[in-house]
């Protein structure tokens, strides 16, 4: 019960740190212009910020799901996946680290045009927040491509809970649009505002998160690699 807490607890700071990150949070502003437009009905804004979470959540969750029953349904990779995990991690996990502190740096194709989706849903009402969320999910970066793929993944598959992380990991990405929800009533201004400054917070974040990866793959590396405290 502790270790799907820990994983639970994980997987959302790991979606709180993709949300805040330059890219993905760029999506997220993109979002609240969409929802902006409804501030004077904050009732509408705050049903709009928790479609869009949802339809996140939603995606993360699939795709997540999709890739770990992959993974786990080969026999064959499944064992070696339960034999070898904890060893994977640890190198997995520094190199991690060192692509948060820009140490690595990985070129990765541009992400979804957001002016024109977001002229394509805006027809939609309220209800295009749902898919606003869901498309924009998918529109990978380095830095949220890195967290899912390269941290995510392997959480889901080593605590083999194959939907709830992801579902987890989707909703901790939409928390800056859901506080921009709540804070509707303070005006769209006042919430616009908090989210440029997010950017210093965020470099300071990343760079914690990365230290502590390099810390936990350096000590996974020594126990299951290199085998120092067996």
């Amino acid at each position: 019960m502790n270790d799907l807490l820990a994983a639970t607890a994980s997987a959302l700071w790991l979606g709180v740190l993709t949300s805040i990150s330059p890219c993905p949070l760029a999506t997220n502003i993109v979002a609240v212009s969409y929802l902006g437009k409804g501030a004077e009905h904050p009732r509408r804004v705050l049903w709009g910020g928790i479609l869009y979470t949802s339809g996140r959540a939603i995606a993360y969750a699939g795709l997540g799901w999709i890739i770990a029953r992959s993974l786990l349904s080969t026999p064959e990779l499944s064992q070696a996946l339960q034999l070898y995990m904890n060893k994977i991690l640890g190198p997995l996990l520094i190199l991690i680290g060192m692509f948060l502190l820009e140490f690595i740096t990985l070129p990765f194709p541009s992400s979804w045009s957001s002016e024109k989706l977001q002229t394509r849903l805006h027809e939609m009402g309220l209800f295009g927040a749902a898919p606003l969320g869901f498309v924009l999910a998918l529109s990978f970066c380095p830095v949220s491509a890195a967290l899912f793929f390269g941290s995510l993944i392997p959480l889901t598959l080593h605590s083999s809970s194959t939907l709830l992380l992801p579902s987890i990991y989707g909703v901790g990405t939409g928390i800056p649009v859901l506080a921009f929800a709540l804070l509707a009533t303070a005006g769209v201004h006042v919430a616009a505002r908090l989210f440029n400054r997010i950017g210093t917070v965020e470099i300071w974040l990343r760079r914690v998160t990365a230290i502590v990866f390099i810390g936990v793959g350096i000590y996974y590396s020594l126990n299951y690699v290199f085998e120092v405290f067996t």
